[in-house]
């Protein structure tokens, strides 16, 4: 009745899971105790859980990519300390088994759970408000987007609990993701968590796509539009491109797990390396759909903070969708090493030099636009430094893996696991944690505590050069990753150094935590009343903080580029005379629901549960259908209601 699901699943013999899922059980179970003896639970449903407002959604997105990066530090703080201790005669304190299950869950996290909803957040909450309207083409199909985004979550950490997750590497190659090497479920969880929240994201991708292309404000043509919509675009772009790629691999390697099909075994006539192609089809323009929008949260940053228009408009949209299309003609650099031949070695490697002249651009046109400018150094703007130092340098070790008879020396070394955290942490986190201190005030109402925001870069800064600068030591010197243990006792200064590394982003993350608490109880004394505490550019800060459901009371009338900015040099804003009624979407459980049942499907099928499975299916279809069919009443918000509104508003905004 249960499939493979018995008590054997649940590993009471192993004190460090059962440990952190206690810790994990009990976290959960104060937070739940705590908003029932609040009486929140009628809050949270119509304010959160059945919201289909973009802003709404943006900001689950990045508290899920915040709690996350909780439990995906805490796997590599783990793998950290046992590679300082785990050396010579000493093996550690994690077994090979638990160990290989940390790493993976590490990037699977990192990558799908993390940077992922970082991005996707960010670009929710900001991209409807920058292009004047009143929230994305298809408001409830985004609410499902997230929902599906938090099941796959879901799932990865209910492994930790129940079952084991997969020792094969967040990209699960054959044939160590088969059946005959990885008889367990943890491929499956892996598998079905990925399926799960990679529909989500592509319905997101489609979403934001139809919403730029589609919905912008009267005279907001393209070349108005900021650089962070643009760099959106390109991403989203990218997501209904390639991750449809993801979704079909996934699904074949299944197909080999469940049903005894052979795409990818070799003994059945299957290739593993048709696997390797297709993962990197994904997995390289994957990497674009992270760091494009982060450098779009750059370009804001840097232009408002030095009080100037951006250097060379034009030529950062050209560089952006210049990524946008190489990042399609590179992927096979991450396997130069595995037979292609001379000849297609050279021209990926080729072409991986050639997608770093438009990202060189950027970074020149940052400096262009921070010279002569009266900066500000607000906590985004040191963001946003670091960034540029710290990139840079994962860029020239990226084009130095581009050399492919370099690669044949380097690869699989812990240079490349440098090389990668290099540019994901240094670029796609530390722009996620820009967009955080920049756009948190006009999510809240109330800026963030600029010192504690403060000793947070620093940590984050310090603390990724001392963890991933001696990566790049040990891995010219030999050490290859996915290593639980070493004899080369030489290695082991330089991993202790990682280790305090480590230690010090852990007190980065601290003091994120702690300037949130901060900020909140002392969010009278930062409460921003104007809207516009930054003396923004763009179009979301000409609207009350935070935005009202409705964004704008009247959809405001572009005119030229950087166009709040241009607004405000034409005199103080008046309220108009009259306004006209609207409409915005009323709350929906469909994603809650939806998600509910994706969730137990994903769980019964990774256990082989036959019934529970169907049973999943057929009402998450039940629900797609009685919410597909039911009459949407929409809420309307009257134009005597929008004029008080915008009067409150604008005088709130007035210095006294």
């Amino acid at each position: 009745m249960f499939g493979k699901l018995s008590w054997a699943a649940i590993p009471f013999n192993q004190p460090i899971p059962m440990a952190a899922s206690l810790m994990v059980i009990v976290g959960v179970l104060v937070v739940l105790g705590l908003v029932t003896w609040k009486g929140w639970w009628p809050y949270l449903w119509r304010e959160w859980l059945t919201s289909v407002d973009h802003k709404r959604i943006g900001v689950m997105y990045v508290l899920l990519a915040l709690v996350l990066l909780l439990r995906g530090f805490a796997d590599a703080i783990m793998m950290r300390s046992q590679l300082a201790l785990a050396a010579g005669g000493a093996q550690g304190y994690l077994p090979p088994e638990h160990y290989d299950q940390i790493f993976t869950a590490h990037g699977t996290i990192m990558i799908f759970f993390v940077a992922m909803p970082f991005v996707v957040g960010l670009m929710n909450f900001v991209v409807p408000l920058q292009l004047g309207v009143r929230d994305v083409a298809f408001p409830v199909l985004n609410a499902i987007s997230f929902w599906l985004t938090a099941s796959g979550a879901l799932l990865v950490n209910i492994s930790l609990v129940v079952g084991e997750f997969a020792r094969t590497g967040w990209l699960a190659y054959p044939p160590l993701s088969e059946l005959q090497f990885s008889p367990g479920v943890g491929v499956d969880y892996y598998l079905w968590a990925l399926e799960i929240s990679g529909i989500g994201t592509l319905l997101a991708g489609i979403n934001l796509v139809t919403t730029i292309l589609k919905m912008r404000a009267p005279g907001m043509t393209y070349m108005r539009m900021p650089v962070f919509c643009w760099t959106a675009l390109a991403a989203n772009m990218l997501i209904v491109a390639a991750f449809p790629i993801l979704t079909a691999t996934f699904g074949m390697l299944l197909l080999d797990r469940y049903v005894g099909m052979h795409f990818f075994t070799n003994d059945g006539g299957g290739n593993m390396m048709l696997f390797i192609n297709l993962i990197w089809a994904w997995g390289h323009p994957e990497v674009y759909i992270l760091i494009l929008p982060a450098f779009g949260v750059f370009s804001e940053v840097i232009a408002t903070f030095s009080g100037k228009a951006l250097f060379g408009y034009r030529s950062m949209v050209l560089a952006t969708l210049a990524i946008c299309v190489l990042s399609f003609t590179v992927w096979l650099h991450h396997f130069f090493t595995m037979g292609a031949g001379a000849d297609v070695n050279a021209f990926f490697g080729i072409m991986s030099m050639i997608i770093a002249i438009p990202t060189g651009v950027k970074v020149f046109n940052w400096l262009f636009t921070l010279y002569r400018g009266r900066v500000r150094y607000e906590v985004p703007v040191l963001w946003a430094i670091g960034f540029m130092v710290t990139f840079v340098i994962g860029g020239l070790t990226g084009v130095l893996l581009a050399v492919p008879p370099a690669d044949f020396v380097l690869h699989n070394s812990l240079f490349l696991v440098a090389h990668f955290h290099n540019v994901i942490i240094g670029g796609v986190l530390f722009g996620g944690m820009a967009g955080y201190a920049y756009w948190f005030p006009k999510a809240f109402g109330f800026t963030l505590d600029r010192r504690l925001g403060a000793v947070s870069f620093w940590c984050w800064l310090i603390g990724f050069y001392l963890a991933f600068m001696p990566l790049y030591i040990v891995g010219l010197m030999g050490m290859t990753r996915r290593m639980q243990h070493y004899a080369d006792l030489r290695w082991q200064p330089y991993l202790i150094v990682a280790e305090v590394g480590a230690i010090v982003i852990l007190c980065g993350i601290v003091a994120t935590i702690a300037q949130l608490v901060v900020s909140i109880r002392r969010r009278e004394q930062h409460r921003d009343r104007t809207g516009d505490p930054w003396n923004g550019r763009t179009l979301e800060w000409s609207t009350a903080s935070p935005p009202p459901e409705y964004n704008f009371a009247a959809l405001p009338r572009v005119q030229s580029l950087d166009a709040f900015w241009a607004l405000k040099q034409r005199g103080p804003v008046v309220p108009a005379e009259h306004y006209e009624s609207i409409e915005v979407p009323s709350n929906s459980p469909n994603g809650f629901v939806t998600a509910f049942f994706a969730v137990v499907t994903g769980f019964a099928l990774i256990w082989h549960i036959g019934w529970l499975a169907i049973l999943g299916l057929a009402c998450a279809a039940l629900t797609l259908v009685a919410f597909g069919w039911m009459e949407r009443i929409e809420k309307e918000v009257s134009g005597e209601q929008l004029a008080a509104a915008e009067r409150t508003r604008l005088q709130q905004a007035t210095p006294a």
